[in-house]
């Protein structure tokens, strides 16, 4: 343990206690291919720090961040335009440094907070009440099939083969070890799946995503309706929380759950966290429902205020009669998710959703020029999937060398049998000179 200022005894001591020999077997969850053999290459024990510091700084510029190359990533994480507002305002102290009321009602700034982004959250997704912000958008999708079960006291959850495998892996994990079924569909990159047949008198829940991880937008009213009938709840997941801004609600559709992730909004892509997760329900469900939830009341004297109205999760006491035991609700990413909310306003908002989608036809028109390019999808947002010639890990690491981000091979995801498949995303982001840069680099691949 070298990096703790500990005594060579202090250390044997604690050793002896676990009942292992030394700090290395500590670590055996850890796979073999992911520890050092050795020190880093480029690095000693007798560098000082400013060397130490140049050493990593060269290393780090061996990357190539999204921001600064034309960049068609997505699958789960989308880059969009932060207004510097956002940045400046949750770097205020009194915001940033702010952690979770042990005594809510004096925290009054951090509860309205809260009370705003569940109203945000309610009207984007069309539902009758949104948490206060869960991790992120998978394990979300994990907890609202733990509530499924728990409301249906069924324990059986179908997930749709457009689930992104982030999601569809947290979900699946969870289930290993607290002991309920997943019924897990193929991937769908055309659509087609019959996700009803599925479903019997032990199903709880169905789990879809929309857009899914392929692109496809799809209106699943019909299966709301069919679950329904059958005693299971449906679940929505949306990864990309702008298409909520042009998109038909999942609430419209009949969800009884929505998890989201709402990294879209107010958060850069940061190498992949922290994000903000989405949780919404139907009203009749709120005493189910993970996480906080923060009220508005009014005080003694008539005065508006709020309050932390429902507070089930373990760190309250509840112990294992909690319906979550996620400890962090996030709230500087819900923070920053509803400031950029809040400037963009309603109408701005859906202007953003529009510009997104006109984007993607805009690219998705310019790859099917391309000879040997095939657009998979019908319908989409700003992602789809396109059919290539030959192998889109291959493709996407030879257009990286031109510095061109050209998307998330679907074989990365899924795995085999998907090799020819690249999901492609288009956002507010990107000029006409970064699709002609993709598309001439694709046909020059190709």
């Amino acid at each position: 343990m070298r990096y703790l200022p500990l005594a060579e005894a202090d250390r044997r001591s604690m050793l002896e206690a676990i009942g292992v020999p030394s700090v290395d077997e500590l670590f055996r969850d850890v796979p073999e291919a992911a520890r050092l053999s050795g020190p880093i290459e480029g690095l000693s024990n007798h560098m000082g720090e400013l060397e130490v510091d140049r050493a990593l700084s060269a290393m780090a510029g061996k990357n190539l961040p999204a921001g600064s190359v034309p960049s068609f990533l997505g699958a789960g994480a989308y880059r969009h335009h932060i207004p510097a507002t956002v940045d400046h305002l949750v770097q205020r102290g009194e915001f940033l440094t702010a952690y979770t009321p042990y005594q809510p009602e004096v925290s009054q700034g951090t509860l309205q907070v809260l009370f705003e982004f569940q109203t945000q959250v309610s009207l984007l997704t069309g539902m009758d009440v949104a948490n206060a912000s869960m991790y992120d958008g998978a394990t979300a999708c994990a907890e609202a099939v733990m509530m499924a079960n728990r409301v249906t006291r069924r324990k059986k959850a179908v997930l749709s083969g457009g689930l992104h495998p982030h999601y569809r892996d947290t979900t699946t994990t969870d289930a290993r070890f607290i002991g309920f079924e997943t019924v897990v569909m193929p991937p769908a990159p055309t659509g087609g799946e019959d996700l009803l047949a599925e479903v019997d008198g032990d199903t709880s829940c169905v789990v879809v995503q929309n857009p899914d991880v392929f692109g496809h937008v799809r209106d699943y009213t019909e299966l709301g309706r069919a679950c329904q009938a059958k005693g299971a709840l449906l679940i929505v997941v949306v990864t990309e929380a702008v298409s909520l801004g042009l998109l038909t609600p999942p609430g419209e559709m009949g969800a009884d759950i929505v998890a989201a992730e709402g990294q879209s909004l107010g958060n850069a892509l940061n190498f992949g966290g922290p994000y903000v997760g989405l949780f919404a329900v139907k009203e009749k469900l709120v005493r189910q429902m993970p996480g906080r939830l923060c009220g508005q009341t009014v005080d003694a004297d008539g005065r508006r205020g709020f309050v932390l109205t429902l507070s089930t999760r373990e760190q309250h006491i509840r112990r294992e009669k909690a319906t979550s035991n996620i400890c962090t609700n996030s709230g500087l990413c819900a923070l920053a998710f509803s400031i950029h909310l809040s400037l963009l306003g309603e109408e701005g908002f859906a202007r953003l959703a529009e510009l997104n989608h006109a984007k993607a036809v805009q690219l998705a028109d310019k790859l099917a020029a391309v000879r040997g390019v095939e657009i998979v999808n019908g319908s989409f947002f700003n992602e789809f999937t396109v059919k290539l010639p030959k192998p889109a890990a291959e493709v996407v690491e030879t257009l990286a060398q031109r510095g061109i981000l050209g998307g998330v091979p679907a074989s990365r995801l899924f795995g085999g049998g998907l090799d020819d498949l690249l999901i492609v995303a288009a956002t507010e982001t990107n000029t006409e000179s970064d699709m002609d840069a993709f598309a001439t680099a694709l046909a020059e691949v190709l």
